[in-house]
């Protein structure tokens, strides 16, 4: 009797599809998802090129799994969902569409092929974007928005058209400069990437197949020559097994430096509010703190009535060395936030509570700061988290991803129900 194939955990069934560096299989265990396996093989040129590497299996699952578990904490919809062994991890079973988007911040490669006269290091703000349908024996020609919306790809019931281009479009770029932020955090400039999308059986467009070494470029503190992407093995007219150590080298330089690319939940917003009358407001404000993964702490003191205990609070949050946002809830005479700003350097926002009748008459307390203070004042619970994860976001790319995905919610939200009233 022949012995059944596992992969960590999973009992692998049919071969799915099998690419040049990877293999795709049924999970029988898992309706709805599948294992993609790495191979210790590396391609170039359409596979015109191609080596056996050991060990790349390993490395190329471990910098996927790692990328797409930073995607998925702040938002962005995947089809990976964990790992499974160290050469594969199981994902959401799509139908892919065979397209490649590339997005691209510096002009290099192909694009100055295709665009003589571009200095390379040209830099594109906002990122370039171009598509290319998936076709080895065309050299993966490069496609237009209008070219891809007239194949009218079908692909699990959902038809490609003009919305689906446009999410994907913004999806990459996003995807782009999440990771482009990542890697600033090495010193370590993202020149250009490429990913690709599919559909799941609700379907739901996802960001699928892989992203590792293979999907960009990588040059250590911008500088060219020190590239440690695929770059280095397609660029080899010859190649010893000395090369391909080097190219090991740099896949596993990558794979490390992404085990340091978590920032730390080293931030607090701290919502002060002067009576606990005001908790009601104040714990919405966490909430919408909370949905941008921002820690918060709730705390209560009077300006007017314990100045004293105020000024302590302050110092406590200042000696713990860690960006902080202050809101502060107070009605009536909103002392609290101009002694909070004019006793901290920390960003400081007024969301003075409600009801609206009050709130209309007690708001310019807040706003009628006295001079050489710099706290903000908002009137929405929301808009103080946001402006708070805004703040926070300059240093934070997490945060700063996490509101970068939100807004693309809006893109793809909105002119679904817009559909529905059309239709």
């Amino acid at each position: 009797m022949a012995s059944v194939k596992k992969v960590g955990e999973y009992q692998l069934g049919n071969l799915i599809i099998e690419g040049k560096t990877k293999q795709v299989y049924d999970v029988p265990s898992v309706p709805g998802h599948c294992i993609l396996l790495s191979k210790d093989r590396i391609t170039a040129g359409d596979g015109v090129k191609a080596h056996d590497l050991l060990g790349k299996s390993v490395i190329s699952n471990k910098t996927t799994c790692k990328v797409f578990e930073i995607l998925n904490s702040v938002g962005v919809k995947t089809s990976y969902v964990k790992v499974a062994s160290e050469n594969a991890f199981l994902s959401k079973k799509c139908e892919m569409i065979p397209i490649e988007w590339v997005t691209r911040r510096l002009a290099t490669g192909s694009f100055l092929k295709r665009h003589p006269g571009v200095k390379e290091g040209y830099r594109f703000n906002p990122p370039k974007h171009e598509t290319f349908f998936k076709d080895d024996a065309n050299h993966d020609p490069q496609w237009s928005e209008e070219q891809i919306i007239s194949a009218e790809f079908k692909v699990n019931g959902v038809v490609i058209g003009k919305h689906e281009v446009d999410l994907m479009t913004k999806t990459s770029i996003i995807v782009f400069e999440i990771l482009e932020k990542v890697w600033q955090t090495r010193n370590c400039a993202l020149i250009d990437m490429k990913i690709e999308f599919g559909v799941d059986s609700t379907g739901q467009l996802l960001v699928a197949d892989v992203i590792d070494s293979d999907s960009w470029r990588l040059w250590p503190s911008g500088d060219k020559r020190l590239m440690v992407d695929k770059q280095v093995y397609r660029n080899l007219s010859s190649v010893t097994d000395k090369d391909l150590d080097t190219v090991k080298r740099n896949f596993e330089w990558v794979a490390d430096q992404l085990d340091h690319l978590i920032p730390p939940n080293d931030h607090l917003v701290v919502i002060v509010m002067g009576s606990s009358a005001d908790k009601e407001h104040c714990v919405k404000i966490r909430k919408y703190c909370e949905e941008v993964g921002l820690r918060t702490e709730l705390r209560v003191s009077s300006a007017h009535k314990t100045t004293e205990y105020t000024l302590e609070l302050i110092s406590f949050y200042e000696g713990l060395n860690i960006p902080i946002v202050f809101i502060a809830v107070a009605g009536r005479s909103n002392g609290l936030g101009p002694v909070i700003s004019g006793n901290t350097d920390f960003p400081v926002i007024n969301c003075p509570p409600g009801p609206g009748d009050v709130l209309s008459r007690d708001v310019w307390s807040s706003l009628n700061v006295p001079s050489g203070l710099g706290c903000a004042t908002v009137v929405y619970p929301e808009t103080a988290a946001l402006m708070a994860a805004q703040s926070l976001a300059l240093n934070n790319y997490i945060i700063w991803s996490k509101l970068r995905v939100r807004r693309l919610g809006f893109f793809d939200s909105l002119p679904r129900a817009d559909k529905e009233f059309r239709n």
